[in-house]
């Protein structure tokens, strides 16, 4: 229960993060790197690969056929938070803002979907839709499009993450902290530009990088001018 006695157990911590993110690339490409980066880690697909989506289905529909076309089982889970402003709205529309019942009526909601009874939070909403555009109709309609994953009873029980919080925290730091600065105007190749140097920073990964850039520099500027004075003889 919620009544705040019960000792909460502490959460994993992400460790291994990998970021990556483009303004430029179609969401194709970006989740088909994403997947290179899972197979450069486990190239044998012997460990479980868990996605987390907001619930778009093009999104969700890319993650699919890219597992199908690599041949590779993916377990995709909906972020909860996502779900949750859902039912919040759905509460609303039975409950005025200030009024402590709507906490209590979106626990229920949320403790049964943590239960692995998403049908019956289905069908309480269902009851009680009065239109079909009101909130209560369309969190109904949501739950029962993406019920396929919405098992957090399998997941919490597999330890594996129900909410995107370290991907939005990442978000934010990588995107927001930048790209959103006030009195800021980008274009999308730089901005791309910053967001690939975020990353690598983000990454641990720019030390190597640089070393990459004045070896790919030296051969632009020096090897592809005079290209005898730097061949090798047998």
């Amino acid at each position: 229960e919620r009544s705040g006695a019960r000792r909460v157990r502490a959460g994993p911590r992400a460790s291994g993060k990998w970021i990556y993110a483009s303004v430029i690339c179609p969401a194709e490409q970006v989740i088909a790197v994403l997947f290179d980066q899972a197979e450069a880690r486990d190239s044998l697909h012997a460990r479980t690969w868990v996605v987390l989506a907001d619930g778009d289905h093009h999104q969700i529909q890319l993650l699919q056929a890219e597992a199908e076309r690599r041949h590779t089982r993916i377990h995709i889970v909906c972020d909860l938070i996502h779900v949750l402003e859902y039912l919040w709205r759905a509460a609303r529309c039975l409950h005025t803002a200030d009024d402590p019942a709507a906490e209590q009526r979106v626990a229920g909601w949320a403790l049964a979907l943590l239960a692995g009874r998403p049908e019956e939070v289905i069908a309480d909403l269902t009851a009680r839709t009065t239109s079909r555009g009101d909130a209560l109709s369309v969190a109904a309609r949501y739950l029962t499009s993406h019920q396929a994953f919405l098992h957090y009873d399998h997941a919490l029980e597999q330890g594996w993450p129900i909410a995107t919080g370290v991907v939005e925290g990442s978000a934010r730091y990588l995107i927001g902290d930048r790209l959103d600065i006030t009195g800021a105007r980008w274009g999308l190749a730089g901005a791309e530009a910053i967001l690939k140097l975020r990353a690598l920073i983000a990454n641990s990964d720019l030390d190597q990088y640089w070393t990459f850039h004045v070896d790919r520099e030296n051969q632009r500027v020096h090897h592809s001018r005079h290209p005898d004075e730097y061949t090798l003889s047998a």
